[in-house]
């Protein structure tokens, strides 16, 4: 399986930006998908993730209300759509699949795909 996210950037803070990441290889649109990211100096940090019919859905609570997780079966495609960007939002983001999803965490994923970088300016 891989997975390749892109759409990162530079955006000023109270901006919004999409992501994105295809999946490709012996990937199955079972497998449940998320977003994690590291910023500068810290550990890697769960963002998002969604099972794959979309019906659970987790978020961290620093991203509660201004991150959208979303996916396209169809395409193999998860999305992460962030608004209201912080400078503290500013990391290296990650999406990952397999595992398992409940309301309040994703673990056990079994691919990573290289990251994207965001940086928000204050």
């Amino acid at each position: 399986v891989q997975l390749q996210a892109y759409g990162g950037g530079l955006v000023q803070a109270g901006g919004s930006l999409r992501l994105s990441c295809d999946a490709s290889g012996r990937f199955s649109s079972y497998y449940a998908m998320g977003w994690f990211r590291q910023a500068p100096g810290k550990e890697r940090e769960f963002v998002a993730a969604l099972s794959w019919s979309g019906g659970t859905i987790a978020y961290a609570d620093s991203v509660k209300g201004r991150f959208t997780i979303f996916r396209d079966n169809a395409k193999n495609t998860v999305y992460l759509q962030m608004n209201s960007l912080k400078p503290e939002d500013t990391a290296v983001y990650y999406c990952a699949a397999g595992g398992r999803v409940t309301p309040q965490s994703y673990d056990g994923m079994n691919y990573w795909g290289k990251g994207t970088l965001v940086t928000v300016s204050s």
